[in-house]
């Protein structure tokens, strides 16, 4: 299989602003919060966030793929160093001080994250500024669930669910306030919108559990699809390696670059799905 293997020589040292060549870094500031932004493309925008423990050379892989399919990508930092594969000793300070920040609701489930009202005031810009039917989010493993509470913005109508891990002290429970959840629902009918969302087989971060919670919450607007975990890279980064401990990020740390393989299948589904909603007529 065409895998990635990383020794600790080869890992990606922070601050290696070459990963983020071919894409602007604007300081947006949005709901009395200034971030960064990385936006590369040109096309109708999609919101990329990034996956626990940062924007990782595979997180701007699948930017490139998605920019490289006719989008505007836009790439917030939401937490971590820009453009690194950290060590396993930074990837867990990243991770703990996510998990204590009032941006994010960690943990108890039933709440939505305060940082989806930033993430949402981001859509609505990047859909001022490239146009188009509306706007696309991808969310993975920690930011997984925000592409679906980014849809309470009326712009944002493609919504890509990748491993969500939040609660994470509970596997069958959704980070999402009673409130937002019915709100959700009725903009899914009313607008006739679909979640297409993806895991590994056996993930202990996101379960069989919690993709049943988004079923009972959505019905068949959500399409959720389980890759068996013999098909996760053995040989991913530290974090993924010592930390993560399981087969989990479906189109970046456990993706394997091969024709036909099931990952490959999953990025080349995200990307006909984007296109399906977003480079309409």
């Amino acid at each position: 299989m065409a895998v990635r293997r990383f020794e600790e020589g080869s890992i990606v040292q922070p601050g290696d602003d070459s990963v983020l060549d071919g894409f602007a870094r604007r300081a947006v500031s949005l709901e009395g919060a200034e971030k960064t932004v990385y936006v590369a493309g040109s096309g109708p925008a999609v919101i990329l966030m990034p996956e626990m423990p940062g924007i990782s050379p595979d997180v701007v892989r699948l930017a490139r793929w998605v920019r490289d399919a006719g989008f505007t990508v836009y790439m917030p930092s939401l937490f971590g160093v820009d453009g690194a594969y950290p060590t396993v000793e930074l990837g867990d300070r990243i991770a703990r001080r996510a998990c204590i920040s009032k941006e994010f609701r960690a943990f108890g489930g039933g709440e939505t994250s305060p940082i989806a009202v930033w993430l949402r005031a981001l859509a609505r810009v990047a859909h001022e500024e490239c146009g188009g039917p509306g706007v696309g989010a991808i969310g993975m493993c920690f930011t997984g669930n925000f592409a679906l509470t980014m849809t309470l913005e009326p712009s944002v109508i493609a919504p890509v669910v990748n491993h969500p891990s939040l609660p994470l002290d509970n596997p069958a429970a959704l980070e999402l306030s009673p409130d937002d959840a019915s709100a959700i629902k009725r903009r899914f009918e009313r607008d006739d919108l679909q979640a297409l969302a993806y895991r590994f087989e056996g993930d202990k971060w996101c379960t069989a559990q919690r993709f049943a919670a988004y079923r009972q919450l959505l019905g068949d607007r959500f399409d959720g699809r389980v890759i068996p975990a013999e098909y996760a890279n053995p040989e991913p980064p530290p974090f993924f390696r010592d930390t993560v401990e399981t087969p989990h990020s479906v189109v970046t740390a456990h993706f394997v670059d091969e024709e036909g393989h099931p990952t490959v299948q999953a990025r080349d589904e995200i990307l006909a799905y984007l296109r399906s909603r977003l480079l309409t007529s």
